[in-house]
């Protein structure tokens, strides 16, 4: 039974990601041929991390009281309409300010997934008995993310090239048979769904808010690492969407393909990364340890993209920065399992959900201040003069993690395979 919740959760990641990915590698192209400017670009997206930061706890609830696959299926029914009403603002013509709307909806799309999808693979494998450690999962589930995001976006971007509207038109139609996998291949084991009245709403997002100063804020070791998520964000968004337009600067020509085929490229880096995580976590023995060790590397590879592009030639500073943000990529494949890992380590099954959600709620902070502050300094001085100065910002996740090794005394050490909630 295990095997085949493993398997669903890599058929729904994959599914998801596939049809999320189609539009990534083109979407700052996309709004920048509607008419809009880089800065205003940036203000979209950080719409887009707004309405995360906003629905991020009222769909926590809906994930811990009606289930979680009901909050996939709103994700995936929400998802479809704001993808739509992309492609309709660029087609008529409704300007910034539609884009900014839509941009919300598809946040709150988003926030129906983030914590979800996680939080059923592990109440459901602790229900059928499973007592590995969850790194594995997750680093193949993201590698699985990985390869649906390298075919999302190199198809994205061979159908851009074609209209960049076509990506969106054949991004709505995958959504729809993920509708049907959700609802088959995700029963609720290991937690059992109640109904949410709406008279007792202001009770649950009270209870949510409770238990994310329990079990997250107050939490020594949950606490800092939430922290250095948002750190992480502040470029990570900004840095994804930005490429874009940067590295065709740094080519010297407009080709739309290329973007499609970095972002494939930037999916393998990804999965590189993935695949390096039992070796990594062999050389070194803590979950800290590895997070602080990829920040370190995140850091010079941003810097170096940033520095390609201000010293070395056309085209020679797009492989130069392009060489950089791969090695980007690999650190983030590498940390992105062992953090996954890390925080379900210390988050209790029933407040699962919640807290997963509250992590990317400060991811979702920093990705908004990012992207405003730095999608302003891109507009003003250069993307290459941003990049520079968020690049030297990442260092002070390093820190965090320090703090969160300080305090945690029992599930540091990847030595610890049995990973059973903790408070502190």
């Amino acid at each position: 039974m295990s095997d085949k919740i493993i398997r669903s959760y890599y058929l729904i990641t994959g599914l998801f990601n596939l049809a999320a990915s189609l539009i990534w590698g083109v979407d700052t192209l996309f709004k920048l041929h509607a008419g809009l400017d880089i800065f205003q670009v940036m203000l979209t997206n950080a719409a887009f991390t707004f309405g995360m930061v906003v629905f991020e706890i009222p769909t926590g609830v809906v994930a811990d009281t009606l289930g979680r696959r009901v909050s996939l299926i709103l994700c995936i029914v929400t998802l479809l309409v704001s993808t739509l009403l992309y492609l309709a603002t660029a087609v008529w013509h409704w300007g910034f300010w539609s884009f900014m709307g839509t941009s919300v909806l598809l946040g709150l799309g988003y926030t129906f997934y983030t914590g979800a999808v996680d939080a059923w693979l592990v109440d459901a494998l602790k229900a059928t008995g499973y007592t590995g450690g969850m790194e594995p999962i997750f680093a193949r589930g993201q590698m699985v993310f990985g390869a649906a995001m390298l075919l999302g976006t190199l198809g994205g971007g061979f159908l851009g090239q074609i209209d960049l509207a076509v990506p969106y038109l054949v991004r709505s139609a995958t959504f729809l048979p993920l509708l049907a996998v959700a609802w088959v291949a995700m029963p609720e084991l290991g937690y059992t769904p109640r109904a949410l009245e709406w008279r007792r709403v202001p009770t649950e997002l009270k209870r949510v808010f409770v238990e994310g100063l329990t079990f997250g804020l107050h939490h020594k070791v949950v606490r800092p690492v939430m922290l250095a998520s948002l750190v992480g964000m502040s470029f990570m968004i900004f840095g994804f969407y930005s490429w874009q337009r940067y590295f065709l600067d740094l080519l010297g020509r407009e080709f739309v393909w290329v973007s499609g085929a970095v972002a494939a490229v930037v999916s393998l880096a990804m999965i590189v990364g993935n695949a390096l995580v039992g070796r990594v976590s062999r050389v070194i023995r803590t979950r800290t340890g590895v997070l602080a060790g990829a920040v370190g590397v995140e850091v010079v590879a941003v810097i170096g993209a940033a520095v390609s592009g201000f010293l070395l030639p056309r085209p020679a500073a797009f492989f130069g920065a392009l060489g950089c943000y791969l090695l980007y990529a690999v650190a983030l494949g590498v940390s992105g399992p062992v953090k996954q890992g890390y925080l379900n380590a210390h988050i209790p099954s029933a407040q699962r959900a919640t807290i997963i959600s509250l992590d990317s709620l400060f991811a979702d902070l920093g990705g908004v201040l990012g992207q405003s502050g730095w999608g302003y300094l891109a507009k003003k001085r250069s993307i290459g003069e941003a990049w520079l100065y968020s690049g030297f910002t990442l260092i002070l996740a390093v820190p965090l993690y320090f703090v969160a090794r300080r305090n945690d005394k029992t599930l540091d050490s990847f030595e610890t395979d049995r990973q059973t909630p903790s408070v502190s």
